[in-house]
C-alpha cells in the first residue's frame, strides 16, 4: 500500500512578484516600506527594517496605504468650473487646456504685481520646491501649513535653542532616566516614538505624559499628569521656581553654553534697555569676578556644589527685588546699587570668572545685570509657586514639588557619563561627556494656543537650568540643527530686477527692520505675517488667507493657488464663514476671491470651491524628495534624507485616469511663465519634470535637495555637482541616505568642535562658531523697544500695547486669549474642548481610507463621568456645546481619561457629505462632526485673528465651551451641510485582495 503523498504546504509564501522599496506618506513620520506588487497591483505594505526612520516597524495607517492609493476619491482628470462655486459643478478637460487656463490666469499677475497670487500649501512635504518656485514667481504671499499647526514649537526652539522639538530634535532613547512628554499626541513621529518608548521602558525609564487627555503615549507613561489646557507654560514656571529654591541648577553649563552671564543693561526710560552690553567690536559683556576668583582657563568657569546645586547666587535683598506682574512686564531697577570688584570682559572669553547675579557698573556708566539675576527674581516670585499655580493647572501642589524632586534627582544624582573623548569649540579638550538624564518631547498640545510661544520657550528654559539639551540622557539635536540663533535667513521682501523675491518668502525675523511692512507700518502680506500684528510668523499664516483675500485686506488679490489645504473644511477655523468667504461676491456680481486654483489627490471637501481642479497623484505613483532642505528625517547620531520614487505607473491604474504629480505641474508652469530659475537663458524648459529638478538643481554652488551620492560620479555627500545617477543610487539602496555624525561629535553639538567642523562640510553652518542658547532673546527686547518709542521702525499705535506686552525677553504665561476675552462672568463657558491627532489616522486623509475607517468610522465628544453628572448629561446622549461662536450637536461618551474641565473629540473624521466619495449614508458625514464649527478664526474682541500674538500661531486649543443635553436630538450631528456632488463610493461590500486569493488558490490547483 503506497503512503498516501504529503500536501504541498508553502510556508514562506511570497507576497507578491516583486518588491520595491520607498517613503511612506500617510503621516509625518516618513518612514521607510516596502511595497510588494502581484500582477501590477499592490498586495502588502510592510516596515522596511533596513530603513533608519522606522527599522521595520510600521503602523496601521502605513499599512492602509494599499486602500490610499486605490481610494474611490482619487481625482481623474482635471476639472473646470462649470457651474457656481460650491456646487461642484465642473467638466473635464485635458492637461493642454488645464496648463493653458493656468498659465493664462499667472502670466498677468506676474507681469503686473506677482503679489496677487497667495500660493499657500498645506502637509505637502515638498516645501523646499514650493516656497523656491514662489520665490521665482516674485510673490511675497507664500506660506505652509505650519501656522495652523506648529509655529510656535519651531519658533519658540529656534529662538531659544537654534533647534526644537517635533522634526528637530529626539530624546536621548538609549540614556534618558526621565522623559516627560508634553501635549504629544499620537500622529507625528509615530514610530520613532514607540521605538524609543520601548528602548525607555526596557531600562527602566520613568515616563510622565503631561495632556488634559489620556491616549496613546500617555496611556503607556507611568504617570499621566492631566493638565488643564493652556497652563502647560505655568506648570513649567512652578517647577523652575521650586528648582530655583533648592539651588538644583545646573550653572557650569548654564555658563559655558547658554547666555546666562551676558549683562543686560537697565536704562528704563532709555533706548538700550534690555540690550546685551557689548564691547566696540559688539561683543556681549560678563562681568569677571576678578583673579582671585578665577579659575583655570581649562577649567569650568562656575563650579557645581554637591548634588548640583549652585553657591553664592543668592540676590542681596539691599540691592533691591524687581517685581513682575502676571504678563511679565520689565522690573524696575533699584536706586540703592553698589560697585563690585571685577570689571567688564568679553562673555565668551576662556578663564573668566563670570558672575551671574548682581548689578554691575559698566565703564560708560550704565548700569547691568546678569540675565540669570533676572531669571532668578522673575521666578522665585511666589506667584509662580506651586501653591499659587495648582488650582489654575488642574495639578495638586505637592504634585509639582514632587516632579520637581523627581527631575532633579535624575538630573544630578544619576548623571550619564560617557568614555568619549572630544573637544569644545574653544579649543578645550574633555576625557568624558557629562549628561543629564531629563529628557523632554512635546507637540502641537502646548503649541496651538495664544500662549504657545511662551511655553515652548519655558519648556527650554526648564531644560537649560538643568542642563538637559543635547547632553547624554537628554533632548538632542537632529542635523541639520542647531542653527544660529535666530536662522540666518530674512523674509524675503523686495524684488530684483527679474521678478525674482531677494530671499524665500518665509523665513526668520531678527529685528523690526526685517517685518514685511509698508512704509507706515502696515501689513505687506495678504496673511498679515511679518507685520507687526505677527511679527515672527516664520511659517506664515494660512489661517488668515481667506479672510484678509475676501475682505481685502491689505488689497485685492487676483489668484490663489492652493495645494493639499482643505481649507474649506477642517484646515479651517470658523468654517461657516469661510465657506460663506469661498462663494461671497461684489456688488458687480465676480466673487470676492477672483480665482481658486487647487490641486489634490482626492475629492475633498475644498475641491467643490475651486475653479480649476489639478489632480495630483497618490504617493506611489511619483517622485518626492524628503530633503534637509525642507523637513529633515535625521536622527541624532546621522543626517538623513530620501525619496519616493513610483511603484507604480499612473497612467495604468485606472482607465481614463489622467494625473500628474503637482510637484511636476509645478515645474511646468515656471517654465511656461518664464519664471528665471525654471528655464535657460534662450527661454526653454531647465528641467524636464520633479524628478529632473531633484536631480540637477543647486540651490547653491554644489548643494541641492538630496545630499547622498553627490558629485558626477556618485563620490561625495552633502556637498557636490549634481549626478546624474544620483536617483537610482537611492532607489539601489531602498530610498534612502544616511551619514553618521563621528563619535566624539553627538552631543554638546551647539558647542563641539568636531560637530560644528562636521555641519560646515555639510553645509548645516556657515562657520564653526559655537551657537550660544539664549535663554534671554534681544530678538524680541528689540521689538519691546520699538513698541516703547525707539528706533527707526515702529508699530503703528494700534499695535504698541499688544508687542510691549507680549515681546518679553523672558518667557512668560498669561491667559489665553478666548478665556480672558469672553467676558464670562457667570463661568457661562466652563470647559476646555480640544481635538486629539488619533494614531490610526492622519487628518483628513486618512479617514476616507476604508481599511482606517474600520477603526473608527464617526467621532464622539467624550466627557469625564464627573462632568456628565455635573450637567444632567447621560452616557451617549445628544447634547449641544456651545462657544462664544456658534453651537454644534454632537452624540457624547463618557470615558475616564480626561481631566473633567476638558471635552474632547479625535480630530478630522467628521465630513461634509459628498466628499471624499463616501456613501450618502456615511457615519462621518451623519454622525461625525468637527468642533472647528465652535472656532472663530478671531477673537472674541474681533481685532486679531484667533492666534498666538508672537508668531500668529492658530490658537484651536484655546477653545471654551459649555454643554447641555439637546432637546431634540435628530440623531445626527449639527450643523449640516448640503451634500457636495462630487460622486460616491460603491457601497457594495469591499473585497480588494479577493482576486489575488482566488489567483493564487487557481496557482495552487494547478
Amino acid at each position: 500500500m503506497r503512503a498516501p503523498a504529503e500536501p504541498l504546504i508553502d510556508y514562506s509564501p511570497s507576497p507578491g512578484d516583486e518588491v520595491k522599496t520607498t517613503t511612506c506618506y500617510m503621516c509625518a513620520c516618513r518612514c521607510g516600506i516596502k511595497v510588494w506588487l502581484a500582477d501590477g497591483k499592490v498586495r502588502y505594505i510592510q516596515g522596511n527594517p533596513a530603513h533608519p526612520v522606522n527599522k521595520g516597524v510600521l503602523c496601521a495607517k502605513g499599512s492602509a496605504g494599499i486602500m490610499q492609493h486605490y481610494s474611490p476619491a482619487r481625482l481623474g482628470k482635471p476639472l473646470l468650473r462649470v457651474g457656481e462655486r460650491g456646487k461642484a459643478e465642473f467638466r473635464e478637460i485635458e492637461w493642454a487646456e488645464a496648463l493653458d487656463i493656468a498659465t493664462s490666469w499667472l502670466a498677468p499677475i506676474r507681469e503686473r504685481n506677482p503679489d496677487e497670487l497667495a500660493f499657500f500649501t498645506g502637509r505637502d512635504q515638498s516645501q523646499a520646491l514650493t516656497g523656491w518656485w514662489a520665490q521665482q514667481f516674485g510673490t511675497i504671499n507664500y506660506a505652509a501649513h505650519g501656522g495652523f499647526c506648529s509655529v510656535n514649537m519651531a519658533a519658540g526652539g529656534l529662538y531659544t535653542l537654534g533647534g526644537s522639538f517635533w522634526e528637530f530634535g529626539e530624546p536621548d532613547w538609549e540614556h534618558a532616566k526621565y522623559l516627560m512628554l508634553w501635549g504629544v499626541a499620537e500622529d507625528h513621529d509615530s514610530n520613532p516614538i514607540k521605538l524609543g518608548l520601548g528602548k525607555l521602558k526596557a531600562h527602566g525609564a520613568k515616563i510622565v505624559a503631561v495632556n488634559p487627555v489620556r491616549t496613546g503615549y500617555g496611556a503607556i507613561a507611568d504617570e499621566w499628569i492631566g493638565i488643564r489646557p493652556g497652563t502647560d507654560g505655568l506648570f513649567a514656571f512652578a517647577l523652575i521656581h521650586e528648582l530655583l529654591k533648592a539651588g538644583r541648577i545646573d550653572l557650569d553649563y548654564l555658563v559655558r553654553y547658554t547666555n546666562a552671564h551676558w549683562l543686560v543693561v537697565q536704562n528704563p526710560h532709555g533706548g538700550d534697555d534690555g540690550l546685551f552690553a557689548r564691547d566696540a567690536e559688539g561683543h556681549p559683556l560678563c562681568w569677571d569676578r576678578g583673579a582671585s576668583a578665577r579659575s583655570d582657563a581649562s577649567a569650568a568657569p562656575l563650579s557645581r556644589s554637591e548634588g548640583g546645586g549652585w553657591e553664592g547666587v543668592a540676590l542681596d535683598p539691599a540691592e533691591g527685588n524687581r517685581k513682575t506682574n502676571s504678563k511679565g512686564t520689565p522690573p524696575q531697577p533699584s536706586p540703592s546699587l553698589r560697585e563690585r570688584e571685577g570689571a567688564e570682559a568679553r562673555a565668551d572669553a576662556i578663564g573668566v570668572s563670570p558672575a551671574v547675579v548682581g548689578e554691575y557698573v559698566l565703564p560708560d556708566g550704565r548700569r547691568a545685570v546678569p540675565v540669570f539675576h533676572l531669571i532668578v527674581e522673575r521666578y522665585l516670585d511666589p506667584q509662580y509657586s506651586p501653591d499659587a499655580v495648582s488650582e489654575r493647572c488642574g495639578i495638586p501642589a505637592d504634585t509639582i514639588r514632587r516632579i520637581a524632586r523627581e527631575l532633579a534627582e535624575a538630573a544630578f544624582d544619576h548623571e550619564i557619563r560617557l568614555p568619549v573623548q572630544w573637544t569644545d569649540a574653544h579649543g578645550r579638550a574633555h576625557e568624558e561627556m557629562i549628561g543629564r538624564p531629563v529628557a523632554m518631547h512635546a507637540m502641537r498640545g502646548i503649541s496651538a494656543h495664544s500662549n504657545g510661544f511662551h511655553t515652548c520657550r519655558a519648556l527650554h528654559l526648564l531644560q537649560l537650568l538643568l542642563g538637559a539639551v543635547d547632553t547624554p540622557g537628554s533632548f538632542r539635536y537632529q542635523p541639520p540643527f542647531p542653527k544660529p540663533i535666530a536662522p540666518p535667513n530674512r523674509p524675503g521682501k523686495a524684488r530684483q530686477a527679474n521678478g525674482v523675491l531677494d530671499a524665500a518668502p518665509l523665513g526668520f525675523v531678527h529685528a523690526p527692520e526685517d517685518l514685511v511692512v509698508d512704509a507706515d507700518g502696515n501689513p505687506r502680506r495678504i496673511d498679515h505675517a511679518y507685520s507687526w500684528a505677527y511679527p515672527l510668523a516664520a511659517h506664515g499664516m494660512m489661517h488668515g488667507v481667506i479672510r484678509n483675500a475676501w475682505a481685502g485686506d491689505p488689497y485685492r488679490i487676483d489668484t490663489l493657488m492652493m495645494f493639499m489645504a482643505n481649507m474649506s473644511w477642517n484646515s479651517s477655523m470658523n468654517t461657516r464663514e469661510t465657506i460663506a468667504m469661498l462663494t461671497d461676491k461684489d456688488e458687480a456680481g465676480d466673487y470676492k476671491i477672483p480665482r481658486i486654483i487647487y490641486a489634490d489627490a482626492y475629492a475633498s471637501e475644498m475641491v467643490a470651491y475651486a475653479d480649476l481642479v489639478l489632480p495630483d497623484t497618490t504617493y506611489l505613483e511619483r517622485f518626492d524628495a524628503i530633503s534637509l532642505l525642507d523637513r529633515p528625517i535625521s536622527d541624532a547620531d546621522a543626517a538623513i534624507d530620501a525619496i519616493r520614487h513610483p511603484v507604480l505607473d499612473a497612467a495604468t491604474q485606472s482607465e481614463g485616469r489622467d494625473v500628474r504629480g503637482f510637484q511636476s505641474v509645478l515645474i511646468e508652469l515656471g517654465a511656461r511663465l518664464g519664471l528665471p530659475g525654471l528655464c535657460n537663458e534662450d527661454g526653454s524648459p531647465k528641467y524636464r519634470d520633479y524628478a529632473d529638478y531633484i536631480q540637477r538643481h543647486e540651490r547653491a554652488p554644489g548643494v541641492g535637495l538630496l545630499a547622498g551620492w553627490r558629485g558626477e560620479d556618485g563620490s561625495l555627500e552633502a556637498k557636490g555637482a549634481p549626478n546624474p545617477d544620483q536617483l537610482q543610487r537611492y532607489i539601489d539602496n531602498g530610498g534612502f541616505w544616511r551619514s553618521e555624525i563621528p563619535e566624539e561629535a553627538r552631543y554638546y553639538k551647539m558647542a563641539n568642535r568636531g560637530y560644528l567642523q562636521w555641519a560646515q562640510k555639510m553645509g548645516f553652518l556657515a562657520g564653526t562658531a559655537p551657537i550660544t542658547l539664549q535663554l534671554y532673546s534681544e530678538t524680541l527686547q528689540k521689538f519691546r523697544l520699538a513698541a516703547l518709542g525707539f528706533g527707526a521702525q515702529q508699530p503703528p499705535a494700534q499695535h504698541r500695547e499688544r508687542v510691549a506686552t507680549y515681546f518679553d525677553p523672558l518667557p512668560m504665561w498669561y491667559e489665553p486669549f478666548e478665556g480672558e476675552q469672553i467676558e464670562d462672568v457667570d463661568n457661562r463657558f466652563p470647559l476646555s474642548a480640544i481635538t486629539q491627532r488619533p494614531m490610526f489616522m492622519y487628518h483628513a486623509w486618512g479617514s476616507q481610507n476604508a481599511w482606517l475607517r474600520q477603526i473608527a468610522t464617526r467621532n464622539y465628544l467624550y466627557l469625564h463621568p464627573a462632568t456628565g453628572a455635573k450637567y444632567g448629561i447621560a452616557d451617549e446622549d445628544w447634547i449641544d456645546v456651545t462657544s462664544h461662536h456658534g453651537t454644534i450637536t454632537v452624540q457624547a461618551k463618557f470615558a475616564g481619561n480626561v481631566q473633567p474641565d476638558t471635552v474632547w473629540t479625535w480630530n478630522a473624521i467628521g465630513k461634509r457629505r459628498g466628499a471624499w466619495r463616501l456613501g450618502k449614508d456615511a457615519p462621518e458625514g451623519e454622525k461625525g462632526f468637527l468642533l472647528n464649527h465652535l472656532i472663530s478664526d478671531i477673537t472674541p474682541r474681533g481685532d486679531y485673528f484667533n492666534a498666538d500674538p508672537v508668531t500668529g500661531q492658530a490658537a484651536w486649543f484655546d477653545l471654551r465651551v459649555r454643554i447641555a443635553r439637546a432637546d431634540d436630538p435628530m440623531q445626527q450631528s449639527e450643523p449640516q451641510f448640503a451634500p457636495l456632488a462630487l460622486g460616491e463610493a460603491d457601497n457594495r461590500p469591499l473585497r480588494y485582495g479577493a482576486g489575488f486569493r482566488a489567483q493564487r488558490k487557481k496557482e495552487q490547483q494547478a
